[in-house]
């Protein structure tokens, strides 16, 4: 025994001595390669260095558009050369590559490095994938020489994959053949799977592309077509079109589609306009009203800019599968075929302003974040944020008649206050090292960075005018032209316009906006009109949730707050700087009061009671004479003041009591918008039927007014946002029971099945129709919607009758339709998570949604790319009804069972689900019951 115990303890000592020996080789290695200052390898951190800087990219990249019949799989083959400086002597070269196989060339490396112009290059020493940080390292036998340029050359291949990241397949049928296009999205992470780059949007370079493809095909990059000539390469014929150089830009802009599409084109001044989709829609006119707004929207942009388009084409293209909405690739824009086509046959208005502001948020792009871009992705809120709030700009001058500047309430403000009164919200911008992940890009591009955004700088433009503003929007843009800026520059432009025009600013805008950028929410201001009391306060839905972020400014902002008294605008602006000021001027002497006109700032109004009783005295006598978004605002800050427990229940109903008068798109909008969290929470209950009585007499007015106005149906109304209210007084006529509506629908509805050809269900009103006749009728009409839905060519068409599928009463109908979301031939990966939402927002298919989201979260997880943002819309979607400790429990052990694997771009989305669901218990307890009294006190009059 104590023999073989001495052996043991020997042979554990040599184990242990041989394990501290090479853990010592180890260190001392890696501290050898990174000079001694961090222990990490250079290849384990996920950002480059800035010893070495790119020039431009020579890219030849030919995609396979037919199937391998020995793998199975499509793929691309590729060279690239890339041109780079060392600006800091090094070894090593880290350059990004993800799910790329490199070919072993004659130095037996995976790589080729030569110096430029002649001179000699260190050989390589080594070659090695990284796959955890995605790089291709290439450790060098001896220094690269600073200020000296060199050439890297690899070949490689690559699969063209069908998830919809870095280049890859798009699947259409056309005539009955199955079309293949091979197209691309690198933005944000993804171009280092279509080519080795160095992948972050500082790392600005020049790319020269060629593209090799089937001769009849078309190739598109994002500069103009240069050479295309028919050859042969291994014997198969192909064509190859080679690209005019870009101009300096970041990777994640670059575009590249192979494609058997047509396009329309048209030039406005130096600038050629196509836009490409497939040639049905080509034919059918689809793509006529885009060619037609995105003359007059580049024009806006060169003027409110100062710059001319900085290039000689702008492409726009229609592809069948895509993640995202649109993105803004420099001269080659992708769309959704829902957001750049237009069918005048079968779409919507709604239809019409989408492709309108879409396609401005894009062009805004081309000078803001193309042009100049900022350094890194944890500032992306001022690109999308500032391309949101513009777009509306843009859109107004392309369709002047349509107001739609006011529509950024509904859309981006309103929105997005939901979000950002909770905990879980975020600041607009983070600091840099904390956003170093590609999962961690990709929940950058959430509604904080875009509508909140928008928002802030919406007030930021008010503040100074329009025109001071645009004034320093046009000296950084001209300053930093091909370059990289961080936030802060943008306030250093704005300075010296204040200064330039003599405006008076409490403080410097940087110190300003910190406040609104670096810490996340917003306040409340509350009016006490007996003293003249002005105080602020960080706005909280839930006010027993406590916030655990600190704040560098304590959550105080300083806020500029326009005001009316009785219908009469103030003319100065004041600035609330501290938490609570008296403003003497703002005591009522029995007059109205209300802040925040237009709703130009970011935060919400709250009021002492005798104020909210005069203002609801004046919208029940004479409501116009309060402005329309303010109508508007009063409905949501009650609203959500009450469910912030800041005033009762019973006044927030109250703000609805006119309503049976108002006959205007955005108050009735509001109201709906909260009154669907009254669904969400109590069409489960015993308030369910009194609720739907109560609205059903405040819409029967509505419903009436329009049909009067439209001459019983036959016609369109003129105004475009008398076309959006006349949708929501048939939806809602519908939905709480009016027969004359629901008679109307389904009779419109039958008339298309007896006559599938001619569908003469007017396109403004068919989503409504649709969605009402689904859930009158059962399997005959839900089979009916299904064929027209496979069959439709019109993508905004598919789209509305998608929605509608989910609109059944019929349970088995709706697990069917679930199950589809998993086989792409049925549902495009694209739309599976909007379905399985649209299920889930039924109140017959929540469970089911959400049942079916956690039984097969790992499969969806790893089939539709966790890159996609989708997940924290479907998220938010399935829990959106949780109101009961049961689901409270579901929903924390669905969060446990998934944390090792982790959410991807959810991750957000399920700390704000659980937060919601809890605020959402606690509300139900608490105004249950005084609802219920107040809509049977309404209902019994």
């Amino acid at each position: 025994m104590g023999k073989s115990c001495s052996v043991s303890r020997l042979c554990i000592l040599s184990v242990v001595l041989a394990l501290v020996s090479i853990a010592t080789i180890v260190t001392l290695w890696t501290i050898a390669l990174t000079g001694g200052d961090d222990v990490t390898a250079p290849w384990d951190s996920y950002r480059l260095s800035n010893a070495l800087v790119p020039d431009y990219y020579n890219i030849t990249l030919w995609p396979r558009l037919s199937c391998d019949p020995n793998t199975g799989l499509y793929i691309f083959t590729g060279q690239c050369t890339m041109e780079f400086e060392c600006v800091k002597e090094t070894n090593l070269i880290l350059i990004h590559s993800n799910k790329l196989n490199y070919t072993k060339l004659d130095n037996m490396h995976i790589a080729r490095l030569i110096a430029s112009g002649g001179g000699s290059a260190p050989s390589i020493k080594s070659t090695w994938l990284q796959p955890e940080t995605q790089y291709l390292v290439i450790q060098l036998n001896s220094k690269l020489t600073q200020k000296h340029k060199y050439q890297l050359y690899t070949n490689f291949t690559g699969e063209l994959a069908d998830d919809l990241a870095g280049f890859y397949r798009s699947e259409y049928e056309e005539d009955g053949i199955r079309k293949i296009v091979a197209t691309s999205q690198m933005h944000p992470t993804h171009a280092r799977k279509t080519f080795p780059c160095f992948d972050e949007p500082a790392m600005k370079a020049v790319f020269y592309i060629t593209l090799i493809h089937p001769p009849g095909t078309v190739a598109l990059s994002n500069g103009m077509e240069g050479d295309i000539v028919n050859t042969t390469i291994d014997g198969v014929a192909v064509t190859k079109t080679k690209f005019e150089p870009t101009k300096k830009m970041s990777t994640y802009l670059l575009a590249i589609v192979v494609s058997d599409y047509s396009h329309l084109s048209a030039t406005q001044g130096e600038t050629l306009i196509r836009i490409w989709a497939r040639r049905k829609a080509i034919e059918q006119r689809q793509a006529n009203y885009a060619l037609n707004v995105t003359g007059p929207i580049l024009d806006f942009f060169q003027l409110y800019y100062d710059i001319s388009y900085p290039l000689n084409k702008s492409d726009q293209i229609a592809l069948p599968d895509f993640y995202f909405g649109a993105m803004e690739n420099w001269g080659l824009v992708t769309y959704r075929e829902t957001n750049l086509l237009y069918d005048p046959v079968t779409s919507s208005n709604r239809n019409k302003e989408t492709t309108a502001t879409i396609i401005a948020h894009e062009l805004a792009h081309m000078w803001f974040g193309n042009l100049v871009t900022l350094r890194w992705w944890n500032e992306v809120w001022l690109n999308e944020g500032f391309a949101s709030y513009v777009s509306y700009l843009g859109a107004d001058h392309a369709e002047p008649a349509w107001n739609l500047k006011d529509l950024i309430i509904l859309d981006d403000v309103h929105r997005v206050f939901a979000v950002d009164a909770l905990t879980s919200s975020h600041p607009l911008s983070s600091k840099e090292d904390s956003i170093i992940l590609p999962s961690q890009i990709s929940e950058q591009f959430d509604a904080i960075s875009y509508s909140k955004g928008a928002a802030v700088l919406r007030m930021l433009s008010d503040f100074l005018s329009e025109q001071v503003f645009v004034k320093g929007l046009n000296s950084y843009l001209k300053h930093f032209a091909y370059s990289n800026t961080v936030g802060d520059d943008l306030w250093h432009h704005l300075q010296m316009a204040v200064k330039a025009n003599n405006v008076s600013l409490p403080c410097p805008v940087r110190e300003i906006m910190n406040r609104w950028v670096l810490q996340m929410g917003f306040p409340v201001v509350t009016i006490d009109t007996t003293t003249g009391t002005v105080s602020q306060k960080h706005f909280l839905l839930d006010p027993e949730s406590s916030v655990t972020v600190e704040s560098p400014y304590n959550y105080e902002w300083l806020i500029p707050v326009r005001w009316m008294k009785s219908g009469e605008v103030q003319r100065n602006i004041l600035w609330l700087m501290e938490k609570e000021a008296v403003n003497l001027e703002m005591r009522s002497g029995g007059l109205w009061v209300l802040a925040n006109v237009n709703i130009t700032g970011y935060y919400r109004v709250n009021y002492d009671h005798g104020n909210w009783e005069r203002l609801f005295a004046q919208l029940n006598s004479e409501h116009q004479v309060i402005p329309v978004i303010n109508r508007a605002q009063l409905v949501d800050d009650a609203f959500n003041l009450a469910r912030a427990q800041m005033v009762s229940t019973p006044l927030a109903l109250n703000t609805t009591l006119y309503l049976s008068g108002e006959t205007e798109y955005i108050p009735w909008q509001s109201a709906l918008d909260n009154l669907d969290y009254y669904y969400l929470m109590l069409d489960r209950t015993e308030v369910y039927q009194p609720m739907q009585d109560y609205i059903k007499k405040l819409v029967t007015p509505l419903f009436l007014y329009f049909k009067n106005m439209t001459s019983d149906w036959t016609h369109v109304p003129d105004r475009h946002t008398d076309q959006y209210n006349q949708v929501n007084a048939i939806r809602m006529a519908c939905k709480t029971g009016v027969t004359e509506c629901q008679k109307l629908t389904t009779k419109w509805f039958k008339q298309w099945m007896e006559t599938p050809q001619h569908n003469l269900i007017e396109p403004n009103l068919r989503s409504a129709v649709y969605c009402s006749a689904m859930a009158a009728g059962d399997e005959e009409e839900w089979m009916f919607g299904w064929l027209q839905f496979k069959n439709a060519t019109v993508a905004s068409e598919a789209s509305k009758l998608m929605s509608a599928l989910a609109c059944t009463s019929n349970t088995q109908l709706l697990e069917r339709y679930l199950s589809y979301t998993l086989n792409s031939t049925m549902i495009r990966k694209q739309d599976a998570t909007s379905v399985i939402t649209s299920v889930a927002s039924n109140s017959l298919g929540q469970s089911l949604a959400w049942d079916f989201v956690r039984e097969q979260w790992e499969y969806m997880f790893t089939q539709y790319g966790v890159g996609s943002f989708s997940f924290a819309s479907m998220i938010s979607g399935v829990t959106a009804r949780f109101s009961t400790p049961a689901e409270l429990q579901q929903l924390v052990e669905f969060e446990e069972k998934h944390r090792a694997a982790g959410f991807g771009s959810a991750t957000l989305a399920v700390e704000q689900a659980l937060e919601r669901t809890r605020a959402n218990i606690n509300w139900l307890q608490k105004n249950k019951q005084e609802i219920l009294d107040w809509f049977n006190s309404q209902t019994r009059h």
